[in-house]
């Protein structure tokens, strides 16, 4: 008898071309539908014709992260699509908003700015959670920087970003496994390959890469076995 359930949906929010695709693929290669969402298009039809290439059903979505109307509207419109959201990843950098300049140079402006960083974050997941609450099944992913568990004073506040988005994680991840829901996040020391970042800083040798294929399989891992809230990749140790 074949089955009348709809394959899961990921919702991936601020897609990239390095780990953002790369969960996309593999959640794709589990049987999941995908939603792409991002602040422009122009990139769109590669993603889709990537994931059309493996077998993954795919429709990419507009929206900036930080805008809180247009992200209601995408993720509006991926339910009209798709039906459901069953898993989030939350992909947006905080390096765009959160001030860089040494930990003890920080001041009160520049902290608030680091923290807002992390308000889409809370956003997008309190959009998603009440289905998944409802259904008691589902999760969200995180990714952040090593900055939020080693000293890395150099990097201010995207450390102090990349240490609340960590906590925010895994305390959903104490909040929600009784409930049946899943949240976790990847903590990341080293470039990413394929990425905006990596393309940025392609001539500097002295940093290590990772592929964002393996980080999307550890995701993917950390999402299937559903008992641990982390896990952490440091290359730069």
């Amino acid at each position: 008898m074949t089955s009348t359930y709809p394959s899961p949906v990921l919702a991936v929010l601020g897609v990239g071309p390095g780990l953002g695709l790369s969960i996309a693929q593999r959640f794709g290669a589990a049987g999941h539908r995908v939603a792409l969402i991002s602040r422009s298009p122009t990139r769109h039809p590669d993603y889709l014709e990537a994931l059309a290439g493996n077998g993954v059903e795919a429709a990419a979505y507009v929206a900036d992260a930080n805008d809180p109307e247009q992200l209601t509207a995408a993720l509006g419109a991926v339910r009209e699509r798709f039906g459901r959201i069953d898993v989030g990843y939350y992909g947006p950098a905080a390096f765009e908003t959160a001030p860089t300049e040494d930990i003890a140079d920080l001041d009160a402006s520049g902290a608030r700015a680091a923290l807002n960083s992390v308000v889409p974050a809370v956003d997008f997941a309190s959009q998603l959670l009440p289905e998944m609450r409802q259904r008691g099944s589902g999760g969200l992913l995180f990714a952040g920087g090593l900055s939020s568990v080693v000293p890395m004073p150099p990097l201010g506040g995207l450390a102090l970003a990349a240490a609340a988005l960590r906590n925010y994680a895994i305390t959903l991840h104490a909040a929600l496994r009784p409930v049946g829901v899943y949240a976790g996040t990847i903590t990341i020391g080293g470039l990413i390959e394929r990425g905006d970042i990596h393309r940025a800083m392609a001539a500097d040798a002295e940093l290590p890469t990772i592929n964002p294929d393996e980080l999307a399989e550890q995701a993917w891992g950390l999402y299937r076995d559903g008992t641990e809230a982390e896990a952490v990749i440091n290359l730069l140790s």
